[in-house]
């Protein structure tokens, strides 16, 4: 049976995928920050598909939670198969000159700084094990810049060249690398960046059926589930109603 590793999932995308690769006999290992939706997650998958799962509790803007949590697994939960390096936020929506610096190194940490503490402690598992599969979770903000989305922008834009980065670094060792980059998908993102403004929330998908938190999961499990010498590097998700990042029709 193999094992993946979930980041960012108390809810969302990475709740979504974790059920789906339960749902197919993963066991599955879920890090977030809020405990209660990790242990509640946890048992909810193991009871559902009788699979093994490991509720992780800390930070990945913090290296020594991440380096903790990651060698403080046991042997048997060390044969990662799958590291989807979901977490990530977006904060404010501001010009260079207006910018919340706090929200710039908390989008800075989680986006980028966590994406490589995850990666620099579970990458040498799999090669060591000598199978994997590295799946980062970009943003269709990562393949152009769109206005007061500058620092955002940015980290995503790291994330996919970390991706390219990865494949080269992962080749000689036979691990996969994959990048996928949503487009508008209705989760929490939006809650998040507005900081809990539901009203400024919703109109960002107002009068368009955006991408659900499972669109995503599917995709992320069909990328996983390829034969074994099928790699898919890249792959951009949007809805129909979306043509990039700043073209919607409503």
């Amino acid at each position: 049976m193999k094992t993946i590793l979930i980041t960012g999932a108390t809810a969302g995308i990475g709740k979504a995928t974790a059920d789906i690769f339960a749902k197919n006999g993963f066991n599955v290992i879920v890090t977030g920050r809020r405990k209660d939706r990790l242990d509640k997650l946890a048992k909810e998958l193991a009871k559902k598909y009788e699979v093994q799962s490991l509720p992780l509790c800390f930070d990945v803007q913090k290296r020594t939670e991440v380096e903790k949590a990651v060698n403080a697994l046991g042997k048997e939960w060390k044969k990662i198969d799958v590291l989807v390096n979901n977490a990530g936020l977006a904060l404010g929506l501001s010009t260079i000159q207006e910018g919340n610096i706090d929200d710039w190194e908390t989008m800075i940490d989680t986006n980028v700084k966590g994406l490589l503490y995850m990666t620099r402690m579970v990458a040498p598992i799999m090669i060591e094990n000598g199978s994997g599969h590295i799946i980062n979770i970009g943003s269709v903000a990562g393949k152009e810049t769109y206005p007061n989305g500058n620092v955002y922008c940015a980290t995503k834009h790291a994330v996919d060249t970390l991706s390219k980065a990865m494949r080269i670094d992962m080749l000689p060792h036979g691990i996969k690398v994959t990048a996928i980059h949503p487009g508008m998908a209705e989760t929490e993102f939006s809650l998040v960046r507005y900081k809990g403004d539901t009203e400024k929330a919703k109109k960002v998908y107002a009068g368009l059926k955006a991408l659900t938190a499972e669109d995503i999961a599917e995709t992320i499990y069909w990328t996983a589930s390829r034969p074994e010498h099928v790699n898919i590097s890249d792959l951009v998700i949007t809805p129909k109603a979306q043509a990039n990042a700043t073209t919607v029709k409503r």
